[in-house]
C-alpha cells in the first residue's frame, strides 16, 4: 500500500508544475493592461505607469516573473492582489466555504439520487423508469449551465415566487460568521429565519450546479449495474436462491461502485468549473465569482492563485479516489 501511495504522489508533481505554467501562461494571454484596468485610462501619466509596473513586478521578462513566482510558491506565498492588495490566500480562504457548502450540497444531491436511480434502472431494464431516466438523464447532461440556471430563476424566482434570486442569506439577517458556511452560522447565530433563508437561496444554485453530475452518476451506475449483474458470481448467488437485496446489495453493487467512485471523484473538478457560471448567475460569493472578477480586472496573483489552489484540490480528490479503490477492491492495490 506504501509504494502504491508514494507512485501517486510522485505523479502529482510534474501536473503541479504543469498547472503553475498554465495558470500562468493563460491569464498574460488574455489582451487588456492591469494598470489600465486599475487606475483607468485617463488621468496616469507614462511615467506613472511604468512606476506601478515596477512596483507589481510586471516589467520584468515572463521568465522572470515566472521563476520569482515558483519562488514564492515554495515559501506558501501566492502573491497579493492586484486591485485590493490583499493577500491572494486570505482572499481565497474566506471565499472558498461559500463554494464548497454549494458544491457538497450539489454532490450529496447528486449522489442521493443518481445513485439509487441508476441501481434501479439497472436492476428493471428496459423497464418505463429506466427509459424514464435515461431520456432524463440526457437532458440533464446536455443543458448548459447558465441556460438552466436562467430558467430555473424565471420559473421558481420570478414566476411562482419559491426561491430568491441571488446571494447567501437575505439582507435583514446579519451576523459574524464562525464556520463561513451559511447553513452552519445561520443555525448558530439563533435568529429565527435565519437558517430557512439561506437554505431556500441554495436550493436553485444546488439543483443547477447538481444537474449534469447527477445524470453522469446515474448513468454510469446503471451501465456498471448491467455489467456485474451479467457475472457468474450473480448467477450463483441467484442459484443459491439468496434474496434479491443481497444480491443487488452485496454481491453486485460493491463490484458496480468502482467505475461509479471514479465518476464521483472526476465531478469535483467538473462541480468547480460548473461553480464558475453557476456563481456568477446567482451572484454567489464564492471562488467561482471571484475567479471571474479577477479575470475580468487582469488580476494575476488572484487568477494564478486561485487556479492552483483548485488544480491541487482536484488533484488531492484524484489521489484519494485512487486510494479508495484499493479499500474497495484489494487486487487493484496490490495489481499496481
Amino acid at each position: 500500500m506504501f509504494r502504491f501511495v508514494v507512485a501517486r504522489l510522485a505523479v502529482l508533481i510534474p501536473t503541479f508544475l504543469g498547472v503553475t505554467i498554465v495558470a500562468f501562461a493563460l491569464i498574460r494571454l488574455i489582451p487588456g493592461d492591469p494598470i489600465e484596468l486599475l487606475v483607468g485610462e485617463r488621468g496616469i501619466t507614462p511615467e506613472r505607469h511604468a512606476q506601478l509596473m515596477a512596483q507589481l513586478g510586471l516589467d520584468k521578462p515572463l521568465w522572470h516573473q515566472y521563476a520569482g513566482y515558483l519562488g514564492d510558491l515554495a515559501h506558501g506565498d501566492l502573491g497579493r492582489s492586484i486591485s485590493t492588495r490583499q493577500p491572494v490566500l486570505s482572499e481565497f480562504l474566506t471565499l472558498f466555504p461559500a463554494t464548497v457548502e454549494l458544491s457538497v450540497c450539489a454532490l450529496t444531491l447528486a449522489v442521493l439520487i443518481g445513485l439509487p436511480a441508476g441501481i434501479v434502472a439497472g436492476v428493471r431494464r428496459g423497464s418505463a423508469f429506466d427509459q424514464a431516466l435515461m431520456g432524463i438523464s440526457l437532458t440533464g447532461y446536455s443543458m448548459p449551465i447558465f441556460w438552466w440556471g436562467l430558467l430555473t430563476i424565471i420559473l421558481f424566482s420570478n414566476t411562482l415566487h419559491w426561491t430568491p434570486v441571488s446571494g447567501r442569506i437575505d439582507v435583514l439577517y446579519y451576523f459574524e460568521p464562525v464556520t463561513g458556511f451559511m447553513l452552519i452560522d445561520s443555525l448558530l447565530s439563533d435568529q429565527e429565519g435565519a437558517f430557512r433563508s439561506a437554505l431556500s437561496h441554495l436550493i436553485l444554485p444546488a439543483i443547477v450546479l447538481g444537474t449534469v453530475p447527477l445524470a453522469v452518476i446515474a448513468r454510469q451506475t446503471r451501465s456498471a449495474m448491467l455489467e456485474v449483474l451479467n457475472e457468474d458470481y450473480v448467477r450463483t448467488a441467484r442459484a443459491k436462491g439468496l434474496p434479491p437485496w443481497r444480491i443487488v446489495g452485496l454481491h453486485a453493487l460493491r463490484n458496480a461502485l468502482i467505475p461509479v467512485v471514479t465518476v464521483i471523484g472526476l465531478q469535483v473538478g467538473l462541480l468547480f468549473s460548473g461553480a464558475i457560471l453557476t456563481e456568477t448567475i446567482f451572484a454567489w460569493p464564492g471562488i467561482g465569482k471571484w475567479l471571474i472578477d479577477s479575470i475580468a480586472r487582469r488580476d494575476y496573483p488572484s487568477v494564478q492563485g486561485g487556479v492552483l489552489l483548485i488544480a491541487t484540490m482536484i488533484m488531492i480528490v484524484n489521489l484519494l479516489v485512487d486510494l479508495l479503490y484499493g479499500l474497495i477492491n484489494p487486487r487493484i492495490r496490490h495489481a499496481r
